[in-house]
């Protein structure tokens, strides 16, 4: 039996059914053939500007954070059955969190019933007293969720979904899904005319139409923005790609200033009144006189407008309060206190470190875990149990006792893995998957999502912070 779940191949190396036209095709390409498909990719990347920036780090001349997402050319193929199911689950799963965002700030009922601690809450760092009695359109605060997926092996050879991680205040990374998408229509068009691969090409129309679904009352043709920290943000290419796809204003704080509790941009034909902000920055510098004095990216008197009702935000002031790790493992109680459903996607067993059994546990199987931060991301801030050296383990062990309730653990799971096409050839690598659920007056999802590959053999951090790349991800349609 295999350690990892393959994605294409079956035991004994049998192709599964929905990757085997696939196969053939690529048994027939030259090695050449390929490493000049991924150079051609690289040049275009390099030259449309498709990058992220990696805080604290430099180019090898000392200069510039600038780098390119590694595309990997071999496609990640969900079936149609499969995507179904996943579908279902995930939008079951972000509208459960919806409920319990608005519930969080307004009547608190799983706190009082004693299924959610109230101290998870009210002490987590992204809980906003400010958003406390604040209707918000629909009772949705997170238009735009990003749920990371994976799967893994069960003991006869099958594989399990598991969600690893929600996504609810800025999640990123569908940029590189649609262009990953137009890159490989542009090498390799013919499998797209030998393969059902479902379109993802109209997300920007899905996403707009969210943003204008939930403008202020009255406004019949709002005026949406999306609202960036600037261009030296890591993911700045995805900001200004997803204005110019969308056909709306990209802007900073400077951009915008509030009178008579409106918010106004600035233009060259004078002033113009914003009603949708799709905003791309956290909360703590959204508004320096509501939080953080010191922001300088943010525009003041925003809070305020937003409490009025007269623009909206998304997503929501203070949906990190569901989001944050200490709260994942409590998503399932969820679903069936808010829906009365059972999970049709299961978590990832987690340890809760600020609770002394689960501590006693997870300090005595460091070597086996993967311990978070229950605020970190892109892959900071985290232990590898099995890849960590002993002073690593040692090291991770002293910031754990010195404050457990900033940690949860979870088991090493074993990733399913992908073939991609590295320097040696074409060899297994670990994945995992990020669909976007975008919740409007409908929820509304484009068939696929990133697929994030860990690039280093044997790694599991899929980060592309940490040296991990991307893959196309297609849904065959039956």
């Amino acid at each position: 039996m295999k350690k990892f779940y393959d994605e294409m191949h079956a035991s004994g190396d049998k192709v599964r059914e929905h990757y085997a036209g696939y196969e053939r095709w690529l048994a027939q390409q030259p090695l050449e053939s390929m490493k000049g498909h991924r150079d051609e990719a690289e040049m275009i990347f390099r030259r449309v500007g498709i990058t992220f920036a990696v805080y604290g780090a430099k180019d090898e001349d000392g200069s510039g954070t600038e780098r390119l997402i590694p595309f990997d050319l071999i496609p990640r193929i969900i079936p149609a059955q499969e995507w179904r199911e996943m579908e279902k689950g995930l939008k079951q799963r972000v509208n459960a969190l919806n409920r319990f965002i608005h519930d969080v700030y307004h009547d608190q009922e799983i706190i009082k019933a004693g299924i959610v601690p109230g101290e998870q809450v009210f002490k987590n760092a992204q809980f906003r007293p400010e958003m406390m009695g604040v209707d918000v359109p629909g009772n949705v605060y997170s238009q735009i969720a990003g749920i990371d997926i994976v799967r893994a092996a069960n003991p006869d050879g099958s594989g399990n979904y598991y969600v690893l991680e929600d996504n609810l205040r800025v999640p990123s990374g569908v940029s590189y899904m649609l262009e990953n998408r137009k890159m490989m229509m542009r090498l390799f068009p013919e499998l797209f005319s030998s393969h059902r691969v479902a379109p993802v090409a109209h997300y920007p129309d899905l996403l707009l139409d969210t943003l204008r679904a939930v403008a202020p009352p009255g406004v019949a043709e709002p005026t949406v923005v999306v609202m960036t920290p600037g261009m030296y943000n890591s993911a700045y290419f995805e900001h200004a790609f997803l204005a110019q796809q969308m056909g709306v204003e990209l802007v900073e704080g400077q951009d915008l200033f509030v009178k008579d509790n409106y918010l106004y941009m600035r233009t060259t034909q004078g002033p113009r009144r914003v009603d949708v902000i799709y905003r791309r920055i956290d909360d703590d510098f959204l508004d320096p006189k509501a939080f953080r004095a010191d922001s300088t990216i943010g525009c003041a008197g925003l809070l305020s407008v937003y409490r009025a009702g007269n623009v909206n935000l998304c997503n929501a002031i203070g949906t990190g309060v569901a989001d944050d790790k200490s709260i994942y493992p409590y998503v399932p109680k969820m679903i069936e206190f808010y829906l009365g459903e059972k999970p049709i996607l299961n978590n990832v067993p987690t340890y809760l470190c600020r609770e002394s059994e689960d501590l006693q546990y997870v300090l005595a199987h460091l070597g086996e875990l993967v311990v978070k931060e229950v605020h970190g991301a892109g892959g900071y801030g985290m232990l590898v149990g099995p890849a960590a050296s002993k002073a690593e383990i040692e090291e991770f062990r002293t910031q754990l006792v010195a404050n457990p309730s900033n940690y949860i653990a979870q088991p090493t799971l074993a990733l399913s893995t992908c073939p991609t096409f590295v320097e040696s050839g074409i060899a297994p690598r670990h994945i995992d998957l990020r669909p976007f659920v975008l919740s409007g007056k409908t929820v509304q999802m484009v068939p696929g999502g990133l697929t994030r590959v860990a690039l280093k053999e044997g790694s599991l951090v899929v980060n592309s912070s940490q040296g991990g790349g991307t893959k196309d991800t297609w849904m065959l349609e039956a």
